[in-house]
């Protein structure tokens, strides 16, 4: 192993994550702060027309196939040595690709004590999450805070033992974090006039299902287009036949193929 991936495994196991400072160029930023907001603006019209809130809360999901900017940063794969570690050096997929806009003043689900997988496995890596700063974070502005080594506690803790053993991530603008899912995390109250944009992204087995089928989404054509890594990463490689018609396929044709768990 590399120096980078060494640091980097003993963080993840004994805290729980990794911050890469100014990890993204300046002009990266400012396009995928441009599409997460505009994602934000979709997602809100689709829960207003839904009667899920009346205004949007903020958050938008599953921004994918856009051919926009945050399809670009997922096609870049600039994380990919740390997350195929973190994996084993097995196939994974996205879980999930769901802009934050961190607006002022305003108190969504993120604020809550939380981690992002329902299913606590003890030592089996089941997600890695990602954390992309597109604003300054800053204590003023509602920077994320996580109790570290809470990735290895089984139950959540109570708010008080949050609020006395977590500490926020602070980073400049092209800032990424990477963390374990199990770990506890909340995002706090931005008190500023800015919002405070993220991108925020989730990585996991083939085997597990994500929160949006992106193959089937995209379909076959749009696929045909994506280099070989990033097939695998949007689920081309562990799709589910509905029909029999699929199931029955010559084996270089199969939507699951033989490696992905």
């Amino acid at each position: 192993m590399t120096a980078d991936i060494i640091d980097f495994d003993s963080k993840i196991k004994t805290r729980g994550w990794a911050l890469f400072p100014d990890s993204l160029p300046a002009d990266l930023v400012r396009e995928l702060r441009r599409d997460s907001l505009k994602w934000i603006d979709i997602c809100a019209g689709h829960q207003i027309a839904n009667k899920i809130n009346l205004a949007g809360d903020g958050t938008g999901h599953n921004a994918i196939g856009g051919g926009d900017s945050i399809d670009a940063f997922i096609d870049l794969h600039l994380f990919h040595p740390y997350l195929s570690h973190f994996f084993s050096c097995k196939p994974y997929i996205l879980h999930a690709c769901n802009p934050v806009g961190g607006f002022p003043n305003l108190v969504n689900y993120v604020h809550r004590v939380h981690r992002d997988v329902a299913t606590y496995i003890p030592m089996f890596n089941m997600r890695m999450n990602m954390l992309v700063m597109l604003d300054e974070f800053t204590i003023e502005n509602g920077a994320t805070r996580v109790l570290s080594g809470s990735h290895l506690m089984s139950e959540q803790p109570s708010d008080e033992e949050f609020e006395r053993g977590s500490e926020p991530i602070l980073g400049a603008a092209g800032s990424i974090l990477l963390f374990n899912s199990y770990l506890w995390h909340k995002g706090t109250l931005n008190s500023t006039q800015e919002n405070r944009v993220a991108l925020t992204l989730s990585f996991g087995p083939a085997f597990i299902k994500p929160q949006m089928d992106y193959a089937r989404m995209l379909g076959e054509s749009r696929g045909r287009q994506l280099s070989e890594l990033t097939r695998q990463l949007l689920g081309f490689n562990s799709r589910v036949p509905v029909s029999l018609a699929e199931w029955y396929k010559p084996k270089a044709e199969r939507l699951y193929l033989p490696n992905q768990g």
